[in-house]
């Protein structure tokens, strides 16, 4: 344990005590009933009160060793508090020899096969071994400095465990011309969708704001009030009697997890869904056991970004490019008899 520090006004301040990188407050009495967000902001000088939320959310505030959940919980008295910030991270990535399987490739932009498991870009908890990494590593010199350090050349992203096409921007014009487009919708995407249960109807729209779970910051989940709009066009492409089907899904939006919440709000989640897919469907009963089994085995959410097309920011020239499924998507389409092959 470290060296207890008096606070300056014994009457309205909390005791601090540093043990290695966690940092602790006790609660006194005239802390009780003051936003824990706010009493931690005024404790630790360092911290401000919107990254002691995202830490709160991010489960590293403790009371008395239980996890926190919510910012605007009322302090109490003799309580004690503790927060364990995240390890510093290089502000910049740096390059990493991971292969990654590319369909296309000139000075302006690239277009590859992201695997599944694979991170995006870096962040508390992935700082290393992703996408942007690796890309760094394929294009040395010039790619940093195109749309900032942490995504450079990233115009949009995929789920980590969600595989399939992406196009990254290797200059500034490029990335600045691919993103209108992807902000306006100008650009052609399809999934590859395997979801528990038989939409009704088996082609249509889903149609509902997307926003944070307020009860599991973790998720996110169609807005009653708030969220911001989201639409998904699906249609059937063929299904396993009422068990199990493949879609084809096309956004005119793209929010964060949005073909797995608008899926899940209808009662149709992904097959293997993490987050999303809560309990073991009801349907699965219905399904011969090794059909079953593949399917609540599977590792993943079973989505792969399967087509994607769009203008060339510099040539004007339609790219169009499409993929299959990977080897374990297509497993689990093959033995629930959902693909001819």
């Amino acid at each position: 344990m470290g060296t207890a520090i008096g606070p300056p006004h014994a009457a309205r301040a909390a005791l601090l005590l540093f043990m290695s990188d966690e940092l602790s407050a006790c609660a006194t009495e005239a802390d009780a009933g003051e936003r824990i967000d706010r009493f931690l902001a005024r404790s630790f000088e360092s911290l401000s009160r919107s990254r002691i939320k995202s830490l709160i959310e991010g489960g590293r505030v403790h009371r008395d060793g239980a996890p926190l959940t919510d910012p605007a919980e009322a302090t109490r008295d003799g309580a004690r508090y503790t927060v364990q910030p995240p390890d510093i991270v290089a502000a910049q990535p740096g390059p990493e020899t991971i292969p990654f399987p590319i369909l296309y490739e000139d000075s302006d932009l690239i277009v590859l096969d992201k695997p599944a498991g694979l991170v995006v870009h870096p962040a508390p908890g992935n700082e290393t071994g992703t996408l942007v990494n690796a890309l760094l590593g394929h294009c040395g010199d010039t790619l940093p400095g195109i749309g900032g350090e942490r995504r450079p050349g990233i115009v949009h992203r995929l789920d980590k465990d969600t595989s399939g096409i992406m196009v990254v921007a290797k200059t500034e014009q490029a990335l600045a011309t691919l993103s209108a487009a992807f902000a306006a919708r100008d650009i052609d995407r399809a999934y590859l969708a395997v979801c528990w249960g038989l939409p009704n109807p088996p082609n249509g729209d889903i149609e509902g704001a997307i926003g944070r779970d307020p009860k599991d910051r973790k998720r996110m989940a169609v807005a009653v009030r708030g969220g911001k709009a989201a639409l998904t066009h699906y249609r059937t492409l063929r299904h396993r009697d009422a068990a199990a089907t493949l879609l084809e899904c096309k956004l005119a939006t793209g929010r964060t997890h949005q073909i797995r919440v608008h899926l899940a709000s209808r009662g149709h989640p992904l097959v293997g869904d993490p987050v999303y897919l809560r309990r073991i469907p009801a349907l699965a009963r219905t399904l011969p056991s090794d059909m079953r089994m593949a399917a609540l085995d599977f590792p993943r959410q079973a989505l792969h970004a399967a087509r994607l097309g769009f203008v060339h920011p510099r040539t004007g020239v339609v790219l169009a490019f499409e993929t299959p499924p990977p080897p374990d998507l297509h497993s689990l389409m093959v033995t629930l008899k959902l693909t001819e092959s």
